[in-house]
Parts: structure tokens; C-alpha cells; sequence
């Protein structure tokens, strides 16, 4: 065979791995509103930019006539490219092929990927949308999952791993993507769940849809497992990138810096008046998040999730942090089980990747009641306590408003080596609030009171006692515990002077196999 011929059988071999299934099923594809794995890598990845593995990989499964039915690429794309110049690693399932189902050699290119992620030191980005396993191959396409997640397993807190669910993701294969670092959903065409509809019905008796099971606001809203819902894939896609502009390559590297003309002393006078006389009244955290940050923006993260506490991605002066804020608005802020595991999870993954921490703490507690508590709320809101107490990360915290009893330990506070913490004068730094902490100090007193009004006006006046004593932030700050008491609207230029100061710092824990976390 002449050499031309050779390249003409090599370009048409090319050609014919880029249909995948076939054009019939991906126009079946699109009918649903899907995009093909190659379409989803090109819309994913700097154009030009990627470079394909194992295209002319097939399986080699003689079970059930399968030998007679092959797919070059074998359901799954996989190789490397750039985003924003930067180079990532990626697979992208492929639903026409065997509707995306998992075979031995389809997990081999998978590992391979990955494998390669690890030794050059740079993100990975699974797109899924599979069937799950392939019944056919039996119990080595299971072993193929179990060599993805111990991949994920090393891979945990060393280089960035995000998932995108772009169509099913059931059984066994849901835990690949609990193992990364991100899960991001899109509305219409994304499910997760271990067991699917039809077994939930025959188990438990439960009737309930694909979306009702697993779809990606039940996730983003109910479980938690979804870090972003999105509209469509396309969003999806910018939202990873988006991310991705935050974080480092790797563990041994820092977050990429940004230029920035946004003035590190722009005073934001309205965040004098933000916190409300009233101490009962909410105001929205997300406004003091804006005003703070380089050019108000603000890439939240589990935005439907326990919004009573609110997480994310900004830059101080062009250097990406991560934030955590108790969010007034919602359950005045108050720290519950869904709070706890969001915030931990997250401080968690900052301190892998060397992102300096931002809190900003307006708490009334923990959330009281037999449902917390026999959920284990001691052991959930531990989780973010332990958290902030092993990051070695530079950590900046404000105090804007309530900070009482146990939440005032677990907010990043001194104690748990917070760096540079800082107090608005609003602050109220204490055990309890007033009126708990009158009921307590004053429970014999109150008891032998008989007159109603003599009862208001002792309460009144012990409360007033209280508040000057401890609803300030100077009996903190007498002790050391508050850095400095800032006013509201010079909060920007502290935070950039505290974070530049503490970009040497050296923290480290004592040697360990691994630490034993409050799961």
C-alpha cells in the first residue's frame, strides 16, 4: 500500500471514531438538547487546543455477540488541551457509543488521563453522561470503576478535579464524581442517584421520577452532592472555565494572580449603615461580599444549598481567596448540619490548593432541636471547626455583627490560628445573646418575681448591662483575640493589606499518617 493510501485509511479511521455511534444517534443526541462528548471538549477547551488519546481504542468484550458491534474511541474521548492557556486534562463520556456505558478499555482511558494529570501536575475534567456499567463485560468494567476512584483517591488534594454531569450518572459511577472536587448539573438532561427509579419502586414501594430521584436542583438544593446547576451545557461549560481562573494547577503551586486596577482603598460608605439598630433584623451578606472584592464580582459556589451560609470565589487586589459568610438573611445566619458539612468541604479544599481564607462572621449560634441533634449536628458542625483549624493558609476573618457561644470558636477565630481577625464596631462578641444570658444569670431572681412589670423593667435594665458589657467588640479585643476594630467602609483595605502581609506565611501541622476528620 502505497504511503497516500496509508494516510487516506488513517484520515477516514479518524473521520469514522468522530461519529461515535453513528449520525443517527448523535442527531438523537441533539434532540435532546445534548451535546456530543467531542462537541462538549471543543466548546470546553481553547480552540485548537486538544490534542486526543487512544481514538483508535476498541473493546474487546466476546460476551453476549458484542464482538460484533465496535466503536473506534470505544464511548469515551480523552486527552488534554488548554483553558485560558493552561493546561487541563479531560474525558468526555460518549452517550452514542453503547449509551455511554463503561467497558474495561473505556476505564483503561480513563485511568490514563488521569494518570497522566497527576505526574505533570495539572487539573482534570470529567464530563459524564453514561448509561453506567457495561452488563456485558461482567465484573471487569466494575474493576474499571474501582481503578477510576482509586485514581480520584490520590488524586484528592493534589490537583484540581471537576466533574460535569451532562445526562444519566447512575449506580456505581455516581462515586467517581462524589470523589472530585466540583459537581456542576444542568437542569434539563443531568441525574444522579445509586439506584434508579424502577429499583426504588420495587424496594421501597416509592413511585418517583428521574428528576424527583436525582435531578439537579433536588441536588443542588436537598443533598448537597451539586456544586452548580446550570441552564444548559453551554453555561456549564463557562462555569468551569470561570472556575477554573481561581484555582492553581496543583497543590505545590499558588492560586494565578490577575491584574488589577479596582483601588485597594475604595471606601464603600454605605457598609457604615448596612448592619441593621436592630439586632434581630436581617440584612444580605452578598452585599457586603460585593462591595469588598475586586470589581463586585463574587463566583459563588452551592448557591441553593444551605443558604444560611454563603461560600465562594473572589480576588483581593488580583489575588483569588475563598469566602465563607454567615448569611443574616436566611435562618438569621445560624450554623446548622448543611452549614457546617458546606463550609468544611470547602475551607477544606482552599487550604489543599493554597487559597488564603476570607470570613466574614455574623452568627447567632448553632441551630437548636431534636432534628440537629439527633442528625449529629455535634459531629457535622465539628467538621468545620476541625477544618478551619488544620488550614495553614492565611486566614483573614471579619466580624461584622453576632458572633455567640460555640460559633464564635468554630467561625475561624483566633484560637483556630486565625491570622489577622478583625471587628466592625457593630460587633457583638459574647456567649449567648442578651436576653438568653439574662434568663441564665438571672433564673432565681426572675423565678421569685411575681409583678409582671417590676419583671420587664428588671430584665430591661439587666440586658442594658450585658449589651454595654459584652454586645461590643472591645472585651474581645482587650484580650487580644480582635486584631483591630475597623470601620465598615475601609473593610476592603484591610483585608488586601492583611492578605499581602501574610503571603510568606509558614504554618504547619505535626507529622501524620493521615488525620482521623469527624466524618
Amino acid at each position: 500500500m502505497a504511503i497516500q493510501d496509508k494516510i487516506k485509511e488513517l484520515l477516514d479511521k479518524r473521520e469514522l471514531a468522530k461519529l461515535g455511534g453513528g449520525q443517527k444517534r448523535i442527531d438523537s443526541q441533539h434532540k435532546k438538547g445534548k451535546l456530543t462528548a467531542r462537541e462538549r471538549i471543543d466548546l470546553l477547551l481553547d480552540e485548537g487546543s486538544f490534542e486526543e488519546f487512544d481514538m483508535f481504542v476498541t473493546h474487546r468484550c466476546n460476551n453476549f455477540n458484542l464482538e460484533k458491534e465496535t466503536y473506534m474511541s470505544d464511548g469515551v474521548v480523552t486527552g488534554f488541551g488548554t483553558i485560558d492557556g493552561r493546561l487541563v486534562y479531560v474525558f468526555s463520556q460518549d452517550f452514542t457509543v453503547f449509551g455511554g456505558s463503561l467497558s474495561e478499555t473505556f476505564a483503561q482511558k480513563i485511568c490514563k488521563v488521569m494518570d497522566m494529570a497527576m505526574k505533570v501536575g495539572a487539573p482534570l475534567i470529567g464530563i459524564n453522561d453514561s448509561g453506567g456499567a457495561r452488563i456485558q463485560e461482567g465484573v471487569t468494567s466494575l474493576a474499571g470503576y474501582a481503578e477510576i476512584f482509586q485514581r480520584n483517591i490520590m488524586a484528592s488534594g493534589v490537583i484540581p478535579q471537576i466533574s460535569a454531569i451532562f445526562g444519566p450518572c447512575a449506580g456505581g459511577a455516581v462515586y467517581s464524581p462524589a470523589l472530585t472536587d466540583f459537581i456542576m448539573m444542568t437542569k434539563k438532561n443531568s441525574y444522579m442517584f445509586v439506584t434508579g427509579p424502577k429499583v426504588v419502586k420495587t424496594v421501597t414501594g416509592e413511585i418517583v421520577t428521574d428528576e424527583e430521584l436525582g435531578g439537579a436542583m433536588v441536588h443542588g438544593t436537598k443533598s448537597g452532592v451539586n456544586h452548580f446547576v446550570a441552564e444548559d451545557e453551554q453555561e456549564g461549560i463557562l462555569l468551569i472555565r470561570k472556575l477554573l481562573s481561581y484555582l492553581p494547577q496543583n497543590n505545590l503551586e499558588d492560586p494565578p494572580l490577575a491584574p488589577c486596577d479596582d483601588p485597594i482603598d475604595r471606601l464603600e460608605d454605605f457598609l457604615n449603615e448596612i448592619v441593621p439598630e436592630n439586632p434581630n433584623k436581617p440584612y444580605d451578606v452578598k452585599d457586603v461580599i460585593h462591595a469588598i472584592v475586586d470589581y463586585n464580582e463574587f463566583f459563588e459556589v452551592q448557591r441553593h444549598f444551605a443558604p444560611n451560609i454563603v461560600i465562594g470565589y473572589a480576588r483581593f487586589n488580583g489575588m483569588p481567596v475563598g469566602i465563607v459568610a454567615n448569611q443574616p438573611n436566611y435562618l438569621a445566619g445560624v450554623l446548622d448540619i448543611n452549614a457546617s458539612r458546606k463550609a468544611a468541604r470547602f475551607v477544606r479544599f482552599c487550604d489543599a490548593f493554597n487559597i488564603p481564607l476570607v470570613t466574614l462572621v455574623d452568627v447567632p449560634g448553632f441551630l437548636p432541636g431534636t432534628t440537629q441533634e439527633y442528625g449529629g449536628i455535634i459531629i457535622h458542625g465539628a467538621k468545620l471547626l476541625y477544618a478551619y483549624g488544620e488550614a495553614t493558609v492565611p486566614k483573614v476573618t471579619v466580624t461584622l455583627r453576632k458572633s455567640y457561644g460555640g460559633a464564635h470558636d468554630v467561625m475561624s477565630s483566633k484560637q483556630l490560628r486565625g491570622d489577622i481577625n478583625y471587628a466592625w464596631p457593630s460587633a457583638e462578641i459574647a456567649v449567648m445573646g442578651p436576653k438568653g444570658a439574662i434568663e441564665v444569670l438571672y433564673q432565681k431572681d426572675l423565678k421569685e418575681m411575681t409583678d409582671e412589670t417590676l419583671k420587664a423593667a428588671f430584665i430591661a435594665e439587666k440586658e442594658k448591662e450585658y449589651k454595654d458589657k459584652f454586645a461590643n467588640p472591645y472585651q474581645a479585643a482587650k484580650y487580644g483575640y480582635i486584631d483591630d476594630v475597623i470601620e465598615p467602609r475601609n473593610t476592603r483595605f484591610r483585608i488586601i493589606k492583611a492578605i499581602q502581609m501574610l503571603a510568606t506565611k509558614k504554618d504547619t501541622n505535626p507529622p501524620k499518617k493521615h488525620s482521623n476528620l469527624p466524618l
